[in-house]
């Protein structure tokens, strides 16, 4: 369960603006119901002062898109087009108290569905994801926006991506790509101080740490749970327990959840293999 504030659950449970805006002035549309989130956002914008004077919205989504598509209708009523572009998606999560982080792109796709409404009062024609490749097939997350995404947030993880993005939340094919524009990305940004080398005493107490405090309760929660069994250098050996053991899915969680964990919360260099 999502740890979601007062003000979410009030624009989950009690959305305000649902609907249609008949002759809307403006209409943006983000997303797709194949991808599992869509916004379709409705504006109308008094000709004469060039203010919203009404905002509505259609999603298909969880709690945090349906709040965040509330909070963005409430906080456009009153501006001009171009002030109600300088509202950024950690604005709406600000106004709705704070999102978890692996919600934030409920965030970002209330930002676009509004530059998108954007674009069409302006007689512009916006960007149609179906003309550019996708990185990620099973969300239609493409290269462009990922880098953006990684530039406006600081992002460093693949993780923070998905939270972000939605890209590698799927079949997780796209995980080698995310991270190769990372990688990119972090190069082209001012070389940062190296820090300073981590003692084999401290790589296995984090190591331990991290299993115990980031991996294991994820694992516990679905029946499952995860012993260390040693460390060798770079080399970490766990065994899986409970539901875990023996599962199907079990080399996609070794590398997915527990290596992928290890190395941004550790060192890029781990790998974590299983200790039968």
């Amino acid at each position: 369960m999502w740890d979601y504030t007062n003000s979410v659950l009030d624009h989950f449970t009690n959305p305000r603006n649902v609907g249609e805006i008949d002759d809307p002035s403006a209409v943006g549309e983000v997303g797709s119901l194949a991808c599992g989130d869509a916004l379709k956002l409705y504006l109308k914008i008094d000709k004469a002062t060039g203010k919203i004077v009404d905002a509505k919205f259609k999603t298909f989504g969880c709690a945090s898109a349906i709040a965040s598509a509330s909070a963005l209708t409430e906080i456009v009523k009153g501006m001009t087009l171009d002030e109600a572009l300088k509202i950024s998606n950690e604005d709406i999560a600000k106004f709705l108290g704070g999102l978890p982080e692996q919600k934030m792109h409920c965030s970002v796709m209330g930002k676009e569905a509004l530059e998108a409404a954007a674009a069409n009062y302006k007689g512009e024609k916006a960007t149609a994801h179906e003309e550019e490749h996708p990185v990620c097939k099973c969300f239609w997350v493409t290269e462009k926006k990922i880098r953006e995404v990684i530039l406006e947030h600081k992002l460093t993880t693949v993780e923070q991506v998905t939270n972000y993005t939605k890209a590698g939340g799927g079949c997780g094919g796209c995980i080698p790509d995310i991270k190769r524009i990372l990688a990119d990305v972090m190069h082209t940004q001012a070389p940062q101080a190296e820090a300073p080398k981590m003692t084999n005493l401290k790589r296995i107490q984090l190591i331990t740490q991290t299993i115990e405090k980031d991996v294991a309760p994820t694992l516990r929660a679905d029946g499952g749970n995860i012993e260390l069994v040693d460390i060798d250098g770079t080399l970490v050996k766990v065994r899986l327990q409970g539901a875990c053991a023996g599962c199907a899915g079990a080399k996609a969680t070794l590398q997915h959840l527990v290596q992928e964990t290890l190395r941004q919360k550790v060192s890029p260099d781990l790998v974590v293999v299983e200790e039968n």
